[in-house]
């Protein structure tokens, strides 16, 4: 086979090129590379810049409370809240109240329960025909033949208005 100088100068340049490109994309490779140890190495700095801010921040604050401590034990002498600084319900929030000014309008009265004296708990409720506790007893009546009061004001008034309270056996009464 004889090859001419114009091939051989086809196939040198074709090895030159694939050189060229080889290193090319090597050279890319390594470049790429570097871009992302340098991003890397970016991130570290902001997240360093945030500690180092975070830390900053921390630091004069924890400076500022102490200052302020030692301002308040020589100027001001104030202390924490305690517990017996609290208010433990309406009754006592109430009792902070002023009395009314002469002239002062009328308060706005609201509906409110009366208070319930809790002293041994509800009386049972015991049937006078039969000496048993009403929650023994159970009536049967069918619904449909039993006669409705019809509803109006009147009786939804009277209903509203009666306390029910529940029937609680006496002590050494067992119920049925």
């Amino acid at each position: 086979m004889n090859l001419t100088r114009d091939r051989v100068r086809s196939i040198g340049w074709a090895f030159v090129l694939t050189v060229c490109v080889a290193m090319t994309l090597a050279l890319t490779l390594r470049v790429n590379a570097v871009k992302s140890e340098v991003r890397l190495v970016e991130r570290q700095i902001v997240a360093l810049k945030r500690e180092k801010n975070f830390l900053e921040t921390e630091f004069l604050t924890r400076a500022n409370q102490q200052q302020l401590k030692s301002l308040n034990d020589v100027e001001f002498g104030y202390e924490a809240p305690t517990a017996a600084q609290y208010i433990e319900g309406e009754r006592q929030l109430a009792a902070l109240g002023k009395p009314r000014g002469p002239g002062a309008p009328t308060p706005i009265r609201v509906a409110s329960a009366a208070d319930v004296v809790e002293t041994s708990g509800f009386t049972a409720m015991v049937s006078p025909l039969t000496g048993k506790a009403m929650a023994a007893e159970t009536a049967r009546v069918d619904m449909s033949q039993a006669a409705r009061k019809p509803t109006n004001a009147a009786g939804l008034r009277e209903r509203l208005s009666r306390l029910d309270t529940p029937a609680i056996p006496a002590k050494g009464v067992a119920a049925e």
